[in-house]
């Protein structure tokens, strides 16, 4: 079965090559049948590609420790569930996943373009097959998961202790979904430009598919905020780590993109910016890859640290980026100025949004780049860490969510800034108080909080107005306004929710940063310690046996102040047999939207254990908006005008014999 992986993979590469030739060549020649070619090619090289990772995944189901890969990685006594998702806990796993996902992305295009022009089709199969066919080479040269060990190891050296949590298997898989799913919106900018065909028609195809890679990046960043929160024992949701920033970044272009394409659908304007938003977006992913595979970044998340490798990206990264800039800056002179529009008016909303949502990226590019750069070139060693990124992308933030209430509801082309104003006063009264309300009354709370308190108000309610008004609600009988608001397109829903997301993440890490409450104490069997209206009982410490670990757990009672029992709380501190590495597992009682986190530190002087508390308000809601967030991309992406990515032709109705047309 490994071998039958091995030359799958092989085959998979010359499919690409094929993929990236032959509909090129069609698209310039105009030959129908070399185009054609691409399709059945692309769908090809995804099957042959999901039989070389199926064939991986059995050789780790199967503890086959004749592959590197899986002696390296892998367990006999390691949980089935473990075993499956190490297959891609490691760095040719994960690469073999990576080009997966771009090969499935790749038969998407082939399987669900009909409606998109030959040559267009054609040229997007080619840039994908191309961008295959790179990274199928960086795999079998450098990066080749299935090579052989011999005599075979009986046991293997288990996988990063880290790794084995569920997290795992839902992480990498969306955030991929979402990096790779921007190749597509790459290849259809190239193949624009290859063109030199701009119009809305482009920007109704390629919404789609930006929607997509959206929503699985934003719950990839998600996902992995909330596994480093609970497996690592910090008790933090983002660290500005420079391997997060690498994923935020293209989630904050991508998101940029998506404003973009509406103005450029809906006016045929931001042609020239629309089409680089869509090369930068899939280049910050690729920078992503560099940084985590190259060996230049000490992290919890970097998988690679061969000079090699990272030498074989940054020719990846350089050839890519490079040549779609080139091959950008030579078209850019050629296309033509779209629509016109007020500065007021809700295409110069969105353009406000790109403007700093693209400046917010930037920042978040130089913070995360110029120490590495900086070592590069002088070998000084410096660290741009939260304060920094707390006080640019800050800045940036707050005019930007005052901005957000009032796109929706301005006119396109032309708006009314003062109109929209003042259909926004219930959503000003609700910040307003939410900020007094924060300020004189919660303890803890400081000016810049409440004014972050009042943003997220302002934001939720906001964001449900464009329905409300809409809806008509509060102005017709309720069953009109019911219908109406039935009737809405998915879109909107979309945007509100979208929006509604975002102020619930904005409320949750304002919060939690401002106030959560932290107690650090050495206890003992029967100690108690008190916490923001809670009391903690450390009740016993028990020594526990698992499948591949022996942990010390401990149990500890919750309670409030009044005596009222609120259950048990398991914090542990856990040792991995076959690699001796511990690891903290915190313990999370989560009461409404807040939650009281529990995290055991070493030995006490006194014979007790420390032991962490911290009480976060209203955390989940950080990872609660990220949902709803999604749920908006969904219900964007369910509007049936943008199911199939392009308009479906009308049907002409002929009017039958005798019977005259009306």
């Amino acid at each position: 079965m490994v071998e039958i992986g091995h030359f799958a993979l092989v085959l998979a590469f010359a499919l690409s090559l094929v993929q990236a030739a032959l509909p090129f060549i069609g698209a310039r020649t105009r030959q129908d049948r070399l185009m054609a070619v691409g399709g059945p090619v692309a769908i090809t090289a995804f099957a042959m590609t999901a039989l070389s990772f199926l064939a991986l995944a059995a050789a780790y189901v199967q503890s086959d420790f004749s592959v590197l890969n899986v002696w390296e990685n892998s367990h006999s006594a390691k949980p089935l569930l473990y075993k499956i998702t190490g297959t891609w806990g490691n760095h040719e796993g994960s690469m073999l996943l990576w080009v997966l996902i771009l090969t499935f992305f790749g038969a998407l295009v082939a399987a669900f373009g009909r409606n998109l022009p030959a040559t267009l089709k054609a040229d997007v199969i080619a840039v994908q097959g191309l961008i295959g066919a790179a990274f199928f080479l960086f795999v079998l040269s450098t990066s080749n998961p299935f090579v052989r060990l011999s005599p075979a190891p009986i046991e293997g050296r288990d996988l990063n202790p880290v790794l084995q949590d569920v997290g795992l298997a839902i992480h990498p898989p969306l955030l991929y979904l979402g990096y790779v799913g921007f190749s597509v919106c790459f290849s259809f900018a190239v193949a624009a430009l290859i063109e030199g065909r701009i119009d809305a028609a482009w920007a109704r195809w390629v919404r789609p598919w930006t929607l997509a890679a959206w929503i699985f990046l934003t719950g990839g960043i998600a996902m992995g905020s909330y596994w480093a929160y609970y497996e690592l024992g910090w008790g933090g949701f983002w660290f500005w780590d420079p391997v997060e920033n690498a994923s935020f970044m293209p989630w904050l272009a991508g998101t940029a993109l998506l404003h973009s394409a509406i103005v450029m659908e809906r006016r045929e304007a931001l042609k020239i910016w629309t089409i680089l938003l869509a090369l930068l977006a899939f280049s910050l992913s690729l920078l992503g890859t560099f940084l985590v595979r190259s060996g230049v970044l000490t992290s919890v998340h970097a998988f690679a640290t061969d000079p090699t490798r990272g030498v074989f990206i940054l020719a990846l990264l350089a050839f890519f980026v490079g040549g779609s800039l080139s091959l950008f800056a030579f078209r850019a002179q050629s296309l033509q100025p779209g629509g016109l529009f007020q500065p007021i008016s809700r295409e110069g909303a969105l353009v406000l949004n790109n403007l700093f949502l693209t400046t917010a990226t930037a920042t978040v590019f130089v913070g995360t780049l110029y120490p590495l750069a900086l070592e590069a070139l002088t070998g000084e060693k410096i660290s741009v860490g939260a304060p920094f990124f707390n006080l640019t992308f800050g800045a940036l933030m707050v005019p930007l969510m005052i901005a957000m209430p009032f796109g929706p509801l301005l006119a396109w082309k032309r708006g009314d800034l003062a109109a929209a104003g003042q259909r926004l006063f219930a959503a000003a009264g609700a910040a307003l108080l939410a900020g007094l309300v924060a300020l004189l009354f919660v303890d803890g709370v400081t000016a810049f909080a409440a004014i972050g308190f009042g943003l997220a108000a302002w934001l939720l309610i906001g964001a449900v107005t464009d329905l409300v008004l809409r809806a008509g609600i509060g102005s017709v009988a309720p069953s009109v306004a019911l219908c109406r608001f039935a009737g809405l397109p998915r879109s909107v829903y979309g945007t509100a929710l979208a929006h509604f997301g975002l102020g619930l993440t904005a409320l949750g890490i304002v919060s939690v940063t401002a106030l959560q409450a932290e107690r650090i104490v050495a206890m003992k069997p029967g100690d108690t310690v008190e916490i923001s209206g809670y009391v903690l009982r450390y009740d016993r410490m028990e020594p526990v046996r698992g499948p591949n670990y022996t942990e010390d757990r401990a149990f500890f009672g919750l309670a409030t102040e009044a005596g009222r029992d609120l259950g048990e709380v398991i914090s542990s501190k856990r040792v991995y047999t076959a690699r001796q590495m511990p690891t903290t597992e915190a313990g999370i009682a989560t009461r409404g939207f807040s939650q009281v986190y529990v995290s055991l530190g070493d030995p006490a002087a006194n014979g007790g254990t420390v032991v962490r508390v911290w009480h976060k308000p209203l955390v989940t809601l950080i990872w609660l908006g990220a949902l709803v967030m999604m749920a908006g991309g969904t219900m964007s992406l369910a509007d049936r005008r943008l199911r199939i990515g392009a308009p479906a032709r009308r049907k002409v109705r002929t009017a039958t014999a005798g019977v005259p047309a009306e």
